[in-house]
């Protein structure tokens, strides 16, 4: 959605090692209005159009694909993508209508772009299995590759969030990691119930006084469900406010 970071950055230099010095890399850069909740910030997400056609052209990107949402969206529009099982829990839960207005815009852009493979950075975990999920029902023919979240050094995902956070704010916002890390360490010893490691990782951010947890999940990494005795890989995921800023993170566990 643009405001370009090292995050992005990282996702762009993966793609370029995967297309190859013959391959075509493109940059899709589109605010999506519909994924947006009547009370977020779609007015004041940042939109520094010119700054990101220059971050992408020096990572040796070829196309940047910028469609505009009047003719993105025809104004009697009334055709979704909808994925009804990953996307009920987690970030999907509290934004109702979210993950519905992202499948159908991925989905539009896989059909206009037609790539053969997307990257995703795995920061969004939900997001990336819902996106996984659709391509895999709908038959799209693309590889989906998640990469790891890109951090700063003292751990904070990168986000184009990051930058509404106060002095204060972006110093407390680091416990979101630490937290994660430790919870990971408690469930690789093993011993230890979802719901203990939910409530650890809960005790942990509010060691922070000015972050005010959403939620804190530990859920099967495939299907997003509660872990059961099959669960190969544990997803941790939290969601944490501050201020008016909503920063999500997440760890995975492999169990098996």
């Amino acid at each position: 959605m643009g405001a370009l970071h090292e995050g992005h950055l990282s996702l762009i230099r993966h793609a370029r090692q995967l297309a190859g010095p013959q391959g075509t890399v493109a940059v899709s850069i589109f605010v999506n209005p519909t994924q947006f909740g009547p009370k977020e910030d779609l007015s004041r997400y940042p939109r520094p159009l010119a700054e990101d056609i220059a971050q992408c052209r020096a990572a040796g990107v070829d196309l940047v694909f910028l469609p505009e949402a009047e003719a993105f969206y025809a104004p009697d529009h009334s055709t979704w993508v909808d994925e009804a099982l990953l996307s009920k829990g987690l970030c999907g839960a509290a934004r109702p209508g979210h993950f519905r207005g992202v499948c159908t815009v991925v989905a539009k852009l896989f059909h206009l772009v037609a790539p053969d493979i997307a990257i995703f950075g795995k920061k969004d975990a939900q997001q990336l299995a819902i996106i996984r999920r659709m391509v895999r029902d709908l038959d799209f023919q693309i590889k989906i590759v998640g990469v790891e979240t890109h951090r700063e050094a003292d751990g904070l995902a990168m986000s184009s969030r990051n930058r509404y956070l106060s002095g204060e704010e972006r110093a407390q916002a680091p416990v979101l990691r630490r937290a994660l890390l430790a919870a990971k360490a408690a469930a690789k010893a093993g011993g230890i119930t979802p719901a203990k490691l939910r409530a650890q990782v809960v005790k942990a951010i509010r060691r922070a006084p000015l972050a005010r947890v959403d939620y804190v999940e530990a859920v099967d990494a495939e299907s997003l469900g509660q872990p059961g005795a099959q669960c190969r890989k544990l997803l941790i995921a939290v969601a944490v406010g501050f201020g008016k800023t909503r920063l999500i993170d997440n760890i995975e566990v492999t169990l098996r």
